[in-house]
């Protein structure tokens, strides 16, 4: 899970990030942070959608090369 510090640090730096929710790259979800709390994180889409996620995907910077989901 991702830590409150880590989200945070994303949040204030306005980051575009992927979440990696499988093994399928076209299910991965793009943006920025906006607000979580104990269980989800809201991301704010590029359409300006807002979609909420459970912290237990993988959150990296979408600069960085792709990493799989440990758990598929």
């Amino acid at each position: 899970m991702i830590s409150d510090e880590q989200l945070d640090a994303y949040r204030i730096s306005g980051e575009k990030i992927r979440v990696v929710r499988d093994a399928l790259e076209s299910n991965d979800v793009k943006g920025i942070v906006l607000a979580w709390d104990e269980s989800q994180v809201m991301i704010r889409r590029p359409n300006k959608r807002i979609v909420k996620l459970d912290r237990n995907y993988v959150y990296q910077p979408f600069a960085e090369p792709r990493q799989e989901p440990e758990n598929i």
